[in-house]
């Protein structure tokens, strides 16, 4: 249950991670394979065609949608160097 509470804290603060997708990607600290693992995850989640819960139900249909783009941006967190966790305030594990 706890977990749960922290993904809806992580969707709510979403915007402050706009500068660690930044340097994530324009930095040289994070290896070229996990910038494309990263880039991979991204492009899959943007085109894959298939909705657990179609997007006309409104409100529940933007919850999948919130659950995979929080996956994908926690995958990419846990791949990022201690460097950059610390600088963006990242660093809780």
């Amino acid at each position: 249950m706890f977990r749960y509470f922290k993904r809806i804290k992580f969707i709510f603060k979403f915007w402050k991670f706009i500068p660690f997708l930044k340097d994530f990607f324009f930095t040289n600290e994070v290896q070229g394979h996990k910038k494309l693992l990263g880039v991979l995850f991204i492009i899959t989640y943007a085109f894959f065609p298939f909705d657990i819960i179609p997007d006309f139900l409104a409100l529940f249909g933007i919850v999948d949608d919130i659950v995979i783009a929080t996956f994908i941006l926690e995958r990419m967190i846990k791949m990022a160097p201690d460097s950059l966790k610390e600088k963006h305030g990242l660093y809780k594990e």
